[in-house]
């Protein structure tokens, strides 16, 4: 196995090193294989001779444009957005209201993409441990709020992590744990139990999910061992696999939950659209853009993404240091899409970058445009001047009115408290001046914005709240940032009933 992942490395090195030019190959033959579909005879790809082309035949694309077609492709339809009949789609709740998505996933994106990138971030990671042993275990995989479900006969949705357990390949399906009957339980609290009971005696090595879920059976198997420490349980883990939310405020707990010093953590950013990056370097915290997964890229300006037709930028015209938003084209037949996702490159040899937040997850009720990077700084730098350590949090506006002045009022779980929230505070309030100069001239001698708010929550509160939503488990999380109390106030209520 560990061959297998090895000899790999030399196709990634010249995909990497030549990305610019991969990333026009992509397209020509995405555009060369959808040409006889719907979307492709509409849009004459016969004709299509460059990106130019491409780019003016229509404009960037969200869920709401392409969502009438999407439905058709969803009931059975063939050859609309993709060549062929697509019968899997990833649900995806959003971040910022209860509408569901449902995003088309190929037999291409599954093999293409998703699993490719599985085997990549082993590849990586075998790189940076040659004398790993991690075959010897087995894959402890977290995921899957509820049962894969079927619009018809033909046709299925679930959680991205529930479609890709259902197609996992069989040598995938022989190195992890729990078995899929218990991986794909819709009752997330039954679904723990079980879990927790068939993996408490496995040789897991290493550990891939959400890191709030993850943590949460980490304790349910510490409680059931009467132990302190994850290497008690499992002596020979030794690589977790996170995604989905920044790692940032979960590194210090996950320390202290596992004590194996052969640790180690690998990030992926593996979202229901496709398999954007991997982290390749354990001392690097961004992460590699894989030019070679049937994805093309389009770069926005966050700061342009309000004009009619914003300019955009192919890989090879991309800066460090500059927020943008991510648009796609794949080979499910999302075309020129918004994913709603922004980053920064921090290198442009190789291409390497860092998830900064989304184009809707902000707080910009005063011109402050605080994004979820700001929030996560912030939050690591409060926590490691105060000596605390958050599990949870949320944000949101303090709306200026005749009681209160305006501000941010932030809700708070602490895996361990500050001796003071008002130094926590501070300490936020000084990181956010720092990395956010809008935010600063904000609350330059609070005249705009006051101190932020610090709530402090009961312990389990945002589960409570996840579990009132009905959205414990898989792809769920707790918004970091809300433009508007909806979520805030809700969270509120329910700790006052």
């Amino acid at each position: 196995m560990s061959w297998y992942f090895r000899k790999r490395l030399s196709s990634i090195d010249t995909a990497i090193k030549n990305a610019p030019a991969v990333q026009l190959d992509v397209l020509k033959r995405l555009i060369s294989d959808a040409k006889d579909t719907e979307w492709g005879r509409q849009y004459d790809f016969k004709s299509i001779q460059n990106y130019n082309d491409f780019k003016n035949r229509f404009p960037i694309q969200d869920y709401e444009t392409l969502k009438p077609l999407i439905d058709r492709v969803m009931k059975g339809e063939s050859d609309i957005l993709w060549p062929g009949e697509i019968i899997w789609f990833a649900k995806s709740s959003g971040t910022t209201n209860d509408k569901s998505k449902f995003i088309p996933v190929s037999y291409e994106t599954l093999e293409e993409c998703h699993f490719q990138g599985g085997k990549d971030i082993l590849t990586y990671y075998l790189l940076n441990a040659p004398d790993s042993d991690i075959f010897d275990g087995k894959s402890l995989l977290i995921g899957g709020s509820h049962k894969i479900n079927s619009f018809n006969d033909s046709s299925y949705y679930g959680d991205l992590s529930a479609v890709l357990m259902n197609n996992m390949p069989t040598w995938a399906n022989l190195l992890k744990t729990p078995d899929k009957s218990i991986a794909l339980m819709d009752d997330w609290e039954l679904k723990l139990e079980k879990m927790a009971n068939q993996v408490i005696n496995e040789n897991v090595t290493s550990i891939s999910g959400v890191p709030t879920w993850t943590l949460v059976l980490l304790e349910k198997l510490l409680l059931k061992k009467g132990v302190k420490d994850i290497s008690e349980v499992w002596p020979n883990l030794q690589l977790y696999i996170h995604g989905g939310v920044s790692f940032a405020p979960y590194r210090d707990v996950f320390k202290n939950l596992i004590g194996n010093s052969k640790m180690r953590y690998l990030e992926t950013y593996n979202a229901s659209e496709g398999f954007f990056g991997l982290q390749n370097d354990l001392l690097d915290p961004s992460m590699l853009l894989m030019p070679d997964y049937g994805i093309f890229y389009e770069f926005v300006k966050v700061s342009d993404l309000d004009q009619a037709h914003p300019q955009t930028y192919l890989l090879g015209e991309v800066e460090t240091g500059i927020n943008y938003a991510i648009i796609i084209s794949n080979n499910s037949g999302l075309w020129r899409y918004q994913i709603g996702d922004t980053i920064v490159f921090s290198s442009t040899q190789p291409y390497k970058f860092t998830i900064t937040g989304r184009t809707k997850l902000f707080i910009n009720a005063f011109g402050e445009e605080v994004v979820i990077d700001n929030a996560e700084r912030a939050i690591a730098h409060a926590c490691s001047m105060t000596d605390s350590k958050v599990r949870e949090y949320t944000a949101a506006p303090i709306y200026l009115d005749q009681k209160d002045q305006a501000g941010h009022e932030w809700l708070i779980e602490f895996e361990k408290e500050p001796h003071s929230i008002h130094d926590f505070a501070t300490a936020l309030d000084s990181k956010l001046k720092e990395v956010n100069s809008d935010y600063e001239a904000k609350r330059h001698k609070d005249i705009a914005l006051k101190m932020p708010k610090i709530q402090t929550m009961p312990g389990n509160t945002f589960y409570n709240w996840l579990k009132f939503k009905g959205k414990l488990g898989g792809q769920h999380k707790v918004p970091r940032l809300s433009n508007d109390r909806k979520v805030v106030d809700e969270i509120l209520s329910l700790g006052s009933n």
